[in-house]
């Protein structure tokens, strides 16, 4: 059983170097699954663009490369794993954010989370004060700031954003930015030139352009099946003749459906139905008599966010 993640190198590798020109002073983003490459792959890319690769959590900074310096984007809990390296840059938002690293005995480096619409991490303006005097109490060394928009919204809404909190910020820390594109940052860098505007990028990065990936699955097993059958671990009772053709992903692969209820299994350029939603391993998906069926060996294509699975193989051509 596969899920194989196909890769046009070629395009793949001139996409990142274009993105990467076009921001200049660039940070990449590897975090979770490494966007479906998975992130060893990726720590060995984003450290050629780059010294410093952000990551997700603490327990991610593992990952970066020695000669890199890993910039943790979530506040950390009140655990600090003991293979946190001590050039880690973690991010804090909050007073109880710097009292967790307080009770880590952590004295290193932190980038102060400014809090966007998104309505997620950071501090808003009348927190920021006690926020600035807790991170001096605790010995830790600010190094900039860092604003986070959501994806809803436009280029011009999440530039708009950044702006209104520049303009509150007196500090010549450099400003970590993320959703924002190459014109908006260097459209920032040219209003606020007191800060260095630090360009935050993953998905944009890696997966900017969906032709250049396809994602599929290789059909296990194959059986003819009659109205009033039962499958699947519901025993789900079948509703016309037909087939049931056993695709070797599941749940396990971070397979899941396409919205709230449609399948994401593609074959012959149409959605294959699901006998029930996919389990660990196994999806099972219902063909009707008349229509065509893969065959086992064949590859159906498997519509997901590559933010979430995690492939067996991939195939670089």
């Amino acid at each position: 059983m596969t899920l194989q993640l196909s890769v046009d190198s070629t395009s793949w590798n001139l996409h990142i170097n274009n993105i990467a020109k076009s921001f200049g002073d660039l940070i990449p983003v590897v975090k979770g699954n490494g966007y479906g490459f998975g992130r060893a792959t990726l720590m060995t890319r984003a450290a050629s663009l780059a010294k410093e690769i952000a990551v997700g959590t603490v327990f991610e900074a593992h990952d970066v490369p020695k000669n890199c310096v890993a910039i943790v984007l979530t506040p950390a809990g009140v655990e600090l794993p003991e293979t946190l390296p001590e050039n880690t840059i973690l991010t804090v938002g909050s007073v109880q954010h710097v009292a967790n690293l307080r009770l880590n005995s952590w004295r290193g480096s932190v980038i102060v989370k400014l809090r966007s619409s998104m309505n997620r991490y950071g501090a808003d303006a009348t927190e920021l004060a006690d926020l600035i005097a807790a991170i001096a109490e605790s010995g830790l060394t600010q190094v900039g700031w860092s604003i986070h928009p959501p994806l809803d919204g436009n280029a011009s809404d999440h530039l708009t954003e950044i702006k209104n909190w520049m303009l509150q910020i007196s500090s010549d820390l450099p400003m970590f930015v993320s959703h924002i594109d190459a014109n908006g940052v260097k459209q920032l860098r040219q209003e606020f030139a007191k800060n260095k505007i630090r360009a935050r990028s993953g998905t944009a990065l890696w997966l900017g352009d969906k032709s250049m990936t396809h994602l599929t699955a290789d059909v296990i097993d194959l059986r003819v099946v009659k109205k009033g059958d039962t499958a699947g671990y519901r025993n789900v009772k079948i509703k016309q003749d037909g087939a049931i053709a056993m695709i070797g992903v599941g749940t396990s692969h971070g397979v899941q459906l396409v919205g709230s209820e449609l399948s994401p299994f593609h074959f012959n350029q149409k959605r294959l139905e699901l006998v029930e939603p996919s389990h660990m391993h196994t999806s099972m998906v219902f063909i009707p008599n008349g229509e065509k069926s893969p065959q086992v060996g064949d590859h159906v294509d498997v519509q997901q966010p590559l933010t979430r699975v995690y492939p067996d193989f991939i195939s670089w051509t």
